[in-house]
């Protein structure tokens, strides 16, 4: 399968891409810098994931889209969005899997809201969460096959298994999930049909 991956230089996307090169798919990166081990299945696109041409390159006659493009403290996520939903369309490909936060998960508290409006989060800072809410409904208004990964507390660690994924919420009493269970778990989803057009919490 041929893979598209932006994001892939981060804690999650890294851990993706590692999963995706053991199994043999190609793999196309979309980069700031040249910071990725060289693979034979792998090509590197240095450019940004908020220009058209960039993304372009990157998404064409690919299979399937990893997002796991960071916030920090900047619009380059929903700057990035909707160029790789039109990208996407253009080029006829449906299946997206992008990390986003527990934030945009349902509320348990406040019925209606999402949990970083609802005071499920402790988090003062809701820029994060705003940033991925923008994605969330920019993807709800597509015919796209998305899938939102949201975890909460996000430490770095291997994958050891043993959590709980829950559509739409964050699972009851999840404190936190490792980067490498977050990332086997958004890998795994490839093949699986179970949350499309959906947002999926997880936590141990």
């Amino acid at each position: 399968m041929k893979l598209a991956i932006f994001g892939a230089t981060g804690r999650v996307g890294g851990e993706i891409l590692k999963r995706a090169l053991a199994d043999g798919h190609y793999v196309k990166a979309l980069v700031r810098s040249e910071k990725l081990e060289s693979h034979p299945n792998l090509e590197v696109i240095l450019g940004d994931v908020r220009n058209a041409i960039d993304v372009e390159k990157t998404v064409a006659g690919v299979d399937a889209v990893f997002s796991a493009i960071g916030t920090d403290r900047s619009t380059t996520l929903s700057d990035a969005a909707p160029l790789i939903v039109k990208t996407m369309e253009n080029h006829h490909v449906k299946r997206v899997i992008t990390i986003g936060t527990a934030g945009i998960l349902d509320s348990r508290l406040s019925p209606g809201l999402l949990r970083y409006e609802g005071g499920d989060s402790k988090r003062k800072m809701t820029f994060a969460a705003e940033e991925h809410e923008t994605v969330y409904r920019l993807f709800e208004k597509t015919d796209l096959d998305w899938t939102i990964v949201c975890p909460t507390y996000l430490p770095d660690g291997e994958a050891r298994g043993n959590y709980r994924a829950e559509k739409d919420l964050l699972p009851e009493e999840g404190k936190e999930i490792t980067v490498g269970d977050t990332a086997e778990f958004a890998y795994r989803q490839l093949e699986s049909p179970e949350f499309i057009q959906s947002r999926v919490g997880l936590a141990y």
